[in-house]
């Protein structure tokens, strides 16, 4: 009956007014900034390693780096569906994703070796781990999520802030998008046939990463 309550609400308020309670919590500007700040020390990170990786190997395994915060009312909707408290507090300790990083790789090798790399810095705190490229949700949704906590120094403290990261490849990142945009869409013709082609389609993918990346190891075994 509670959540029935909190799904009305939900319902009956708008975007706007989600946006407005936001603005009128305390600090609220101040913890989106320390939101803002993570994503970019984060990025800043991999595109070191991408640039190092360059140099060492002569090849950038991270082709593409992108990065969103998510909006106010998307973590107000949230929060009301965990039945958890409309604050700043719970917001930090109970939403994991409001900061969040998508590293799109070539190869299925490459996530696992720029991710171990990047968790291995020592200002770097692992949080969980979802590996759902080795087990693959039912969908055909193939990825590898961590939460990290990264510190970030302002004029006069250091906060440690968590950041969600997704590694996927181009192929990966490909289909999401579009499994995505057939999530979120209304009154879709033949949706189920849809959802089966697109696991068929996640299948095939997966299939092709790993026969990829196995000629890429051959082309380079043989220059060396």
């Amino acid at each position: 009956m509670e959540k029935d309550l909190q799904k009305s609400f939900i319902d009956q308020v708008s975007y706007f007014d989600k946006d407005k309670i936001f603005e009128n919590m305390q600090n609220f500007q101040e913890v989106m900034l320390m939101y803002n700040c993570a994503v970019k020390e984060v990025r800043t990170k991999f595109e070191v390693l991408n640039d190092d990786l360059s140099v060492a190997h002569n090849r950038n395994p991270i082709e593409m780096i992108k990065t969103r915060i998510k909006k106010p009312q998307s973590i107000f909707n949230k929060l009301m569906r965990k039945n958890l408290d409309i604050s700043m507090q719970s917001l930090k300790e109970n939403i994991n994703d409001v900061a969040g990083v998508r590293v799109i790789c070539s190869f299925v090798d490459d996530i696992y070796e720029v991710a171990k790399m990047f968790i291995s810095q020592d200002d770097i705190t692992l949080i969980e781990v979802k590996d759902y490229i080795k087990n693959p949700k039912e969908n055909g949704y193939r990825s590898f999520h961590i939460i990290v906590s990264v510190p970030v120094f302002f004029a006069n403290r250091k906060e440690d802030i968590k950041v969600e990261v997704q590694f996927r490849t181009i192929a990966m990142d490909f289909w999401a998008s579009l499994e995505h945009e057939m999530k979120y869409k209304k009154d879709i013709e033949n949706a189920d046939e849809i959802i089966k082609e697109l696991k068929n389609c996640a299948d095939i993918i997966a299939s092709t990463d790993l026969k990829m990346q196995e000629i890429n190891k051959k082309i380079n075994s043989t220059q060396n």
